[in-house]
């Protein structure tokens, strides 16, 4: 248990408060050990190696990332306009690409189906994460739901002397229905999953907790570290360093200079194991050193409720 926890746990909140911890770290951890919720989430591990931009890139432009074991491509949509040149969409991007994702990933495990329910589904996991549901917030979801439903996206991943190719659309069904009057697109009732990521998903899932999620899901690149320390850790079997450099090519992709990164990183870092308490991960002048950790989420734990959050909670592990 890291240090903040340790204060909490033995001072209470405001000694905590009043300490040399960042406030908001203070915040997540004492919220993430009050919390009684116990659902747990999944995402394709892939996405736990290379995920995607935190900022909005040019409507016309693609992503690429490169990591030790994967390269993820996405490829921005096409959106049709009558009488008119089809306009591109832009990649997805941001903290709430990433929640719609991780809730249809979620809700697939759950269900063991491809189509995934929306509407009050996912305005309903929305709020528990307190997303509010309408003004920009809204629309800014549902922006996001139309990046997703277009883009293309390729996984090319490393193991060993093997390379395997993952290309293929994210969904085979659209999100959302275009709409003529001033509400803009609404989602439908059902989306789906191509099948392929579908069968990827099912044999490389990631478990995590809500109730981690719901502390930082404002922040994409807290979003990515927690998920890449929950797909990590539990693995190793010894300490592994990480350089800076290998860091800011993963997670800093839109900070330019390596300093200005090392010290965003370090917030971010000191945020995601704020609500992974098991964490094991020193911060050091060379980079990090990741230690073998328990994972977020027990292997005993039995994977019967998602972050849709309708079936029945499972017992907390530990």
């Amino acid at each position: 248990m890291g240090e903040v926890h340790r204060l909490l746990r033995e001072a209470g909140r405001e000694a905590a408060l009043r300490s040399d911890f960042d406030r908001r770290v203070v915040e997540a951890a004492a919220a993430y050990l009050a919390s009684e919720d116990v659902e747990i989430g999944f995402l394709y591990s892939g996405w736990a190696q290379a995920a995607l931009p935190h900022k909005r890139l040019p409507d016309d432009a693609p992503w690429q990332i490169t990591t030790e074991r994967v390269t993820l491509i996405v490829q921005p949509g096409l959106r049709a306009v009558p009488g008119g040149e089809p306009v591109s969409v832009g990649v997805p991007y941001g903290s709430r690409a990433r929640l719609i994702l991780l809730y249809l990933q979620s809700e697939a495990i759950r269900t063991n189906s491809r189509e995934i329910e929306l509407g009050k589904s996912l305005h309903a996991w929305l709020r528990r994460l307190g997303i509010p549901i309408g003004g920009k917030s809204m629309r800014d979801v549902r922006d996001q739901a139309e990046r997703l439903s277009r883009c293309r996206m390729t996984f090319t991943i490393k193991q060993g002397n093997r390379t395997g190719l993952v290309n293929q659309n994210l969904l085979d069904t659209s999100m959302f229905v275009e709409d003529d009057n001033a509400q803009g697109s609404l989602f439908i009732e059902t989306a789906t999953l191509s099948e392929m990521f579908f069968q990827q998903l099912k044999k490389h899932p990631v478990p995590i907790e809500e109730t981690a999620v719901r502390q930082i899901a404002n922040n994409s690149m807290a979003l990515d570290v927690y998920c890449w320390l929950a797909y990590r850790l539990h693995a190793l079997t010894e300490p592994t360093p990480i350089g800076w450099r290998a860091l800011h090519g993963q997670f800093g992709r839109g900070v330019k200079r390596l300093d200005h990164f090392k010290d965003q990183f370090k917030d971010t870092l000191a945020l995601a194991t704020a609500v992974y308490p098991d964490a094991d991960v020193e911060v050091h002048e060379r980079g990090i050193t990741l230690r073998p950790s328990r994972p977020p989420v027990a292997p005993s734990s039995p994977r019967t409720v998602a972050i849709g959050g309708r079936g029945p909670r499972r017992v907390a592990g530990g």
